[in-house]
């Protein structure tokens, strides 16, 4: 059944566009300019930054800083800095292996150890927190052996994400729709390895688009696992665009649900804008600020 989102909650999109045109007077050097719009501050904010790839990152991040957004997702190496300029961080940095090649396979294991050695020591050094890694697609291996083959790859980095202080988020995602075949695909799945693996510093990524696709009932599920979440990630259902009353997650109340744990990270969006991307933008920040 749809959980709406209440009159009071719901963001018009004449309020979108005010916030939108303010932040823009900011940039635009008047009094105050550069500094962040004040939110609740419960909810950390960031943004993906491939969601807006053919906008220059410095002016995703004005725009960004602007609507009181902490953060730019999944940078490389060469963006960091840039992020640190505008006063953002960098929340989860890329990475470790890739969807399809991942840790449910024990032929990638060195190869992955060796992307960890070389990266994790570089992410610490940059202050950021979180490294992203995947588990890889089936192509046939039973969920039991991907499981097991997992938790044997992950164990051989542990202890260097400990030293290191990086924590290691294992992504959840759709293979329905997205990500056909991927194997860390329900939250059991990947909190299994997580408790297996034994590392306060290997995590989950929980992306709450892919797993309302695939699970539902998310508030109870984040509630029930938070302690192996890292990270989260949002996106409109269908399609992975805005998340706004015309998708079929409320946004508000899973936002609720993630601060009444105490949820110190970030919750990150990496959405499709299907229309204006900094007005789309500045809706999901009011929506998600609880």
């Amino acid at each position: 059944m749809r959980d709406s989102i209440s009159a009071q909650e719901r963001i018009t999109r004449r309020d979108a566009v005010a916030a939108v045109v303010a932040g823009g007077a900011l940039l635009a050097g008047g009094p105050g300019a550069a500094q962040p719009q004040p939110l609740k501050g419960r909810i950390r904010q960031s943004v993906a930054r491939w969601c807006y790839s053919k906008m220059p990152l410095d002016a995703l991040c004005d725009q960004a800083k602007a609507m009181g957004i902490l953060g730019i997702d999944l940078l490389r190496e060469n963006e960091w800095e840039t992020a640190k300029r505008h006063g953002l961080a960098c929340p989860m940095a890329y990475g470790i292996g890739t969807i399809p090649e991942g840790w449910n396979r024990p032929e990638n294991h060195d190869r992955l150890v060796a992307e960890a050695e070389s990266n994790v020591p570089k992410v610490a050094a940059a202050g950021l927190p979180n490294i992203i890694t995947f588990s890889g697609n089936r192509r046939g291996l039973s969920d039991a052996d991907g499981m097991r083959n997992a938790i044997t790859g992950l164990k051989r980095i542990a202890k260097l994400a400990e030293a290191q202080k990086v924590t290691v988020c294992m992504e959840l995602l759709n293979s329905k729709h997205d990500h056909r075949d991927y194997q860390c695909d329900h939250t059991a799945w990947g909190v299994d390895v997580c408790k297996a693996v034994g590392s306060e510093r290997v995590k989950l990524l929980f992306d709450i688009y892919h797993m309302q696709i695939m699970e539902g009932d998310v508030c109870t599920t984040i509630r029930e696992n938070i302690d192996f979440i890292a990270h989260f990630h949002t996106g409109g259902i269908p399609g992975r665009h805005e998340i706004d009353e015309t998708q079929e997650l409320n946004y508000a109340r899973v936002c609720r649900e993630i601060a009444k744990t105490n949820f110190t990270g970030f919750v990150a969006h990496e959405f499709l804008p299907a229309h204006d991307p900094m007005t789309s933008l500045q809706q999901a920040v009011k929506i998600c600020d609880v």
